[in-house]
């Protein structure tokens, strides 16, 4: 059975991963960026933010609830196209 050092450890290793797949989401989104700009398209697509959101919501088993996912994927999304901004201004 897990103690608390073992949940914390845990929960220090799954943010680690975060920290690494948010980056990852991050690259994939600079090197869109400059497709988008080359085609004259906006950096916020809300038609395409809507696909993320269906996709996300289609793969939640729990325990997140689908509200607290999106949620978390609004203020995902908002830094992204921040970063897209900051590159491109």
């Amino acid at each position: 059975m897990k103690d608390l050092s073992d949940w914390r450890e845990e929960i220090d290793r799954v943010d680690q991963e975060l920290v690494a797949l948010l980056n990852r989401r991050g690259e994939s989104v600079l090197g869109l960026a400059p497709l988008k700009r080359k085609r004259g398209l906006p950096v916020q697509e809300l038609s395409r933010e809507q696909r993320v959101f269906d996709n996300i919501l289609s793969s939640n088993c729990g325990p997140l609830s689908d509200e607290a996912l999106q949620r978390i994927y609004v203020a995902v999304m908002k830094e992204m196209r921040a970063m897209q901004k900051e590159r491109t201004d």
